[in-house]
C-alpha cells in the first residue's frame, strides 16, 4: 500500500470518528458511484492492478466488471470530452463545460449495482476514498455528501473536517507519477479499464 493510500486511509478514519452519526456513508449506498469523474493516472494503475488480482482470486466477478466496462464505453464513447484512444481527458475549457453535463447518470463500471457495493474496494480511488466527510473545495469551502451532515451545524461539520493537506498531497503523488510514468492529464474509471 502506498504511503498517500495509508496518509488517506488514516485521515478518513479519523474524520469518520468524529463525524459519528452525521456520516451516513454504509456498504449499499452508492450516490457517489453514480455519475463519471476524473481520476488520476495513479488511481486508474492502481484499479487496473485490482482488477489483475481480481482476475487471479475471482474471475467470475472480473468477469462482470469487464462486462459493466465494455458496456459502459459504449454509452461514453460516442460523447467522451478527450481522446478515446488514449483515454485521457481533453484539458480545455469547452471540455470542461462539455464534461459539466457527460454522463450524469452513468454508474461506475466496478459498481455492483445489485449490492451497492465497489467491486475494487481496496484500489479505489483516491475521491472515492474521501467522499463523505467534510472536504475544502478548491473556493474553501467545505463541501459533503448530500446525504450526510443534514442536520449538522456550521461548527459541526467544520470540527469533522478531513486532513485539508490532503489535496496537496494527492497531488503531489500524481505528478510524480506521471513524470515518471510520461504521463499527463486525468481519464476514467471505464477507460482506465478497458482491455
Amino acid at each position: 500500500m502506498s504511503g498517500l493510500i495509508q496518509i488517506v486511509d488514516a485521515a478518513l478514519a479519523s474524520a469518520t470518528l468524529r463525524s459519528g452519526p452525521h456520516l451516513v456513508c454504509h456498504p449499499g449506498c452508492s450516490q457517489c458511484c453514480i455519475g463519471v469523474f476524473p481520476i488520476a493516472h495513479e488511481d486508474a494503475a492502481r484499479l487496473r492492478e485490482g482488477l489483475t488480482a481480481l482476475e487471479q482470486t475471482d474471475p467470475a466477478k472480473a468477469a462482470r466488471i469487464h462486462k459493466r466496462v465494455a458496456a459502459s464505453l459504449t454509452r461514453l464513447d460516442p460523447w467522451f470530452p478527450g481522446d478515446r484512444t488514449t483515454g485521457i481527458l481533453n484539458e480545455d475549457y469547452e471540455a470542461a463545460i462539455l464534461f459539466e453535463e457527460f454522463a450524469n447518470d452513468e454508474p461506475c463500471p466496478v459498481l455492483d449495482l445489485e449490492h451497492g457495493t465497489c467491486d475494487l474496494y481496496e484500489h479505489r480511488p483516491i475521491l472515492c476514498r474521501t467522499f463523505g466527510p467534510p472536504m475544502r473545495t478548491a473556493e474553501n469551502n467545505l463541501a459533503t455528501c448530500e446525504l450526510c451532515f443534514i442536520h449538522a451545524t456550521t461548527e459541526e461539520i467544520a470540527a469533522c473536517e478531513l486532513d485539508p493537506t490532503i489535496p496537496a498531497q494527492e497531488e503531489a503523488s500524481n505528478q510524480a507519477f506521471n513524470s515518471a510514468h510520461s504521463l499527463n492529464g486525468q481519464t476514467l474509471i471505464a477507460y482506465a479499464l478497458r482491455p
